[in-house]
């Protein structure tokens, strides 16, 4: 569905009991709300579930402009879907972008956040080179350039090997091949030149960050370093997971959520 939030057409879904407390999932790059199907299974009968499609990726239109995203851009995108909803106050669940999008709302709209989990993200990346080499691949080569470095990076090998995770891993793919290639770049830029690594000990709403034990795309060195920055903050390693650990491990990663948020 459709709306119109911070000045372009914002795709979302919303699931759950009407009188709910409200959960926001937030997307990492180059997939679509879909991402969140196995937590909305398990979380619809307790939480108004929230899920959106990120500027450019999923049914989210790339709006008309020029020049790359911020971090800033695409949390005032979710902003504006809250005020166009009549959401005052939410618990954000965000993945490596929307993690990314998460720390920028504790900072900068504490007020709008009751609780605030970062999952399998960064507050800053060192190697700009690595996410030049990316950019230059999808512009030259296009989308599907990226889509089995990107797999290979937010699964473990042992989960890419089993017969019974074929569908899953197939259904993920397509994510990336569906990503719209203007918004793939505009964000991965975005991504690319954030820094909240001196902002963090502002953040004055409960978090959790979650961390993959085997993430090779936002290293447990990455969280650890959100986590001690964050005043209370507690941490999270999902075992065996790499980047996407909400899909690899859902069970585990969906009872931390639970626990946390009940909490």
């Amino acid at each position: 569905m459709l709306i119109t939030a911070n000045n372009i057409s914002v795709n979302y879904q919303i699931d759950g009991p009407e009188d709910a407390p409200v959960l926001v999932f937030s997307n990492s790059l180059a997939t679509s709300l879909a991402m969140w199907n196995d937590q909305v299974d398990r979380l619809k009968d307790r939480y108004r579930i929230l899920r959106y499609d990120n500027r450019g990726h999923g049914a989210t239109p790339t709006p008309d402009m020029e020049g790359p995203y911020s971090i800033e851009l695409m949390a005032r995108d979710l902003l504006g879907l809250l005020d166009a909803l009549n959401i005052e106050k939410v618990s954000f669940c965000g993945l490596s972008k929307g993690g990314m999008i998460g720390q920028w709302l504790g900072i900068n709209a504490s007020n709008r956040v009751s609780k605030l989990v970062l999952s399998n993200t960064a507050s800053y990346f060192p190697n700009k080179e690595m996410w030049r080499e990316r950019i230059g691949m999808a512009t030259n080569d296009g989308i599907s350039a990226i889509a089995e470095a990107s797999i290979s990076r937010w699964f473990t090998p042992l989960y890419l090997e089993r017969a019974d995770t074929v569908e899953t891993v197939s259904f993920v793919r397509d994510f990336i091949l569906e990503t719209q290639l203007d918004g793939y770049l505009a964000s991965s830029v975005a991504i690319r030149d954030m820094d909240f690594r001196a902002e963090l000990s502002q953040i004055d709403v409960p978090t959790m960050v979650v961390i993959g034990e085997k993430d090779p795309a936002t290293i447990p060195e990455y969280g650890e370093l959100i986590a001690d920055s964050i005043p209370g903050a507690k941490a999270f390693v999902v075992p065996d997971a790499a980047h996407l650990s909400n899909i690899e491990q859902p069970e585990i990663f969906t009872n931390a959520l639970t626990e946390f948020l009940q909490g």
